[in-house]
């Protein structure tokens, strides 16, 4: 079956499933046939590699990357898809598919039983409303990954793409950098799925560091501040880090170490500041 991407196909397909889109899982297929494939030939899906998918629609994305790599696991939360899957990946042997949440998923034990001796990337057409979670959870869990390719809401993208010290960025931008080398790949638009989203997407590919941008004594305080600071970004760094319980003498000190000025804002920082800043305040507290 090589036209999911066609209305009249994917109507009867979902009549004869008795399936209904669901909006609380965040569900719109692609029916706009050149997206997949583009995704699967700059998500790294190739000889040699085992890609994991999240959230499968009815196959599209599937589909061409089990064409491209040596195997596929995919991992969907909608039982009522698993009968679909059945019949639009029918044929396929390098597919094996998890019908799980992803954050409650042991990927590493999943990387370590599916794609013994392959290297490994992500590929997803993630649901908006956990883009963030399900990026972070993967970052975090230090998967050994190469790529994570995945198309997200296009305001979404520009912010986990954007680089630090811009007015764009933010903490979960900070926190991707920290991680990955993001970069933006190609836009969608909403008239390529069904239903037609209100607003428009885009796909970025996150290349995995072998090693994090910065390095600080305590990681963890590291994030929490980057987190402090953008919890209240239109004020000063010192006034945001209040928020989480350190005074402004300690910033205004933390600054004058850095060789910042005291009026700086969270969004002027580079990574380097907030490392500088990190390691101040974390020698003056474990003193």
């Amino acid at each position: 079956m090589n036209r999911l991407t066609d209305i009249s196909t994917i109507r009867d397909i979902m009549s004869r499933h008795g399936f209904s889109f669901s909006k609380g899982l965040g569900q719109n297929f692609l029916i706009n046939p050149s997206v997949c494939p583009k995704i699967a030939e700059l998500g790294n899906a190739a000889p040699g590699f085992g890609i994991i998918e999240i959230g499968t629609g009815i196959g599209v994305l599937t589909r061409e990357l089990a064409l491209r790599a040596d195997k596929v696991t995919a991992v969907e939360i909608d039982t009522r898809l698993m009968p679909v899957l059945d019949e639009t990946l029918a044929g396929f042997d390098n597919i094996h598919i998890i019908n799980a949440d992803v954050m409650k998923t042991d990927l590493k034990k999943v990387i370590e039983e599916d794609f013994a001796g392959l290297e490994c990337a992500v590929c997803a057409n993630l649901p908006y409303y956990i883009t963030s979670p399900v990026i972070m959870y993967l970052l975090e869990e230090r998967l050994p990954i190469k790529t994570i390719t995945v198309m997200v809401q296009k305001e979404a993208a520009v912010r986990l793409c954007a680089p630090p010290g811009t007015r764009e960025c933010g903490a979960v931008s900070y926190a991707v950098k920290y991680y990955a080398e993001p970069e933006i790949l190609f836009d969608v638009s909403r008239g390529s799925f069904m239903p037609s989203p209100n607003v428009d997407s885009c796909v970025i590919r996150l290349n995995i560091r072998s090693a994090p941008p910065v390095k600080v004594k305590d990681e963890k305080r590291l994030f929490g501040i980057i987190r402090g600071a953008f919890s209240q970004r239109r004020k000063t760094l010192a006034n945001s880090l209040t928020s989480i319980g350190i005074s402004k003498q300690e910033t205004y000190r933390a600054l004058e170490q850095a060789g910042l000025p005291g009026s700086i804002r969270p969004e002027q920082m580079t990574f380097d500041d907030f490392g500088r800043i990190t390691d101040y305040l974390t020698e003056v507290n474990d003193a």
